[in-house]
């Protein structure tokens, strides 16, 4: 099918069922919540007589202003819809009860590496998937209800995981989807100060970052936020990982990696980014995947977090020795 056969599909597969859940990613970001909340809004608003759970087993401190999710009972799901979004594989939805399910629709935009719904619309040319749900919502617009707080949270997940708009992906088209968001009368200022306002002792955090950076030899920027500078800044996991965006704008580097100590699953946590190259290979040599250059992995051990940046670094020393005109 092509991709309006599949947007219709999936439009009357929603309206075929009386009982809909929606789930996203384990560790949500930005777009996995406001792809979700976004849609769950949007049907609520339409089919007023169907039941719409959103669910999620895991929970992001940065995003807890968008409000919480619904409990789900049991028996909900087997007569139910479920609907996955921006979960490229089956092993990352936070939601141990998918299968459960009477039917499967997986919404995404990360590489197609495991097709588990019943119907699946994957676009990995897309910058986000809330891009894809502004294109399903606009695209129906005679048949789907959005309001101001839709267009909110599916406006919040685009400029997230665009990194407002200046990453790979990012095309004429979604500017004229977040635009057609930005008509429902999105209010930008308080949303933003939701997003990015920092609290003071941020910026002592901050300092201890850049002076724990450290630069490979062919110009990998990493930072290891161990468990200890967790506590000491009472840092979320979540908090912890956002800081790879710290390493970005290092002249020279063009992949920069934060790792995190995870104590509760007794595991390192990776967040993978890079400019020009990919790197989503790497991170799927690494338990992890995602995107071309930006990517999420895991790594069970220091020995193994050292292997991941001797790979990055051989994979970036390749690229230069290859490759002219890169900054």
């Amino acid at each position: 099918m092509d991709n309006r056969a599949i947007k219709l599909a999936v439009l009357e597969t929603i309206e075929r069922f009386d009982t809909i859940v929606i789930s996203r990613h384990i560790r949500p970001d930005g777009d996995a919540v406001g792809s979700t909340m976004g849609l769950a809004r949007v049907l609520r608003d339409t089919y007023p007589s169907k039941k719409i759970y959103l669910t999620d087993e895991d929970f992001s401190d940065y995003l807890a202003f968008c409000g919480g999710e619904d409990e789900v009972p049991e028996e909900v799901y087997r007569d139910a819809l479920l609907i996955v979004i921006d979960t490229g594989t089956r092993n990352r939805i936070s939601n141990s009860r998918y299968a459960l399910a009477k039917y499967c629709v997986k919404i995404d935009h990360h590489i197609e590496a495991d097709p588990y719904g019943d119907l699946n619309w994957v676009e990995d040319f897309r910058s986000s998937a809330c891009e894809m749900i502004a294109d399903f919502c606009v695209g129906f617009r005679d048949r789907l209800k959005i309001s101001k707080e839709a267009a909110t949270f599916i406006y919040m997940g685009m400029v997230t995981d665009s990194g407002r708009f200046r990453f790979e992906g990012v095309t004429g088209e979604t500017m004229r989807l977040a635009g057609a968001m930005l008509d429902y009368g999105v209010d930008c200022e308080t949303l933003f100060a939701n997003l990015y306002s920092e609290e003071f002792a941020s910026f002592k955090l901050k300092s201890y970052v850049y002076d724990h950076i450290r630069i490979t030899k062919n110009g990998v920027a990493y930072l290891y936020m161990d468990a200890e500078a967790q506590e000491r800044f009472q840092l979320t996991l979540e908090a912890a990982s956002s800081f790879v965006s710290e390493l970005s704008d290092i002249r020279g580097s063009l992949i920069w990696i934060a790792f995190i100590d995870n104590l509760e699953k007794q595991n390192i946590r990776v967040r993978l980014r890079s400019r020009f190259l990919g790197i989503n290979d790497l991170a799927i040599r690494h338990h992890g995947g995602g995107h071309n250059m930006a990517a999420g992995a895991t790594v069970f051990s220091k020995q193994e977090m050292e292997e991941l940046i001797a790979e990055a670094d051989a994979l970036l020393g390749e690229y230069k020795a290859t490759h002219e005109g890169w900054l």
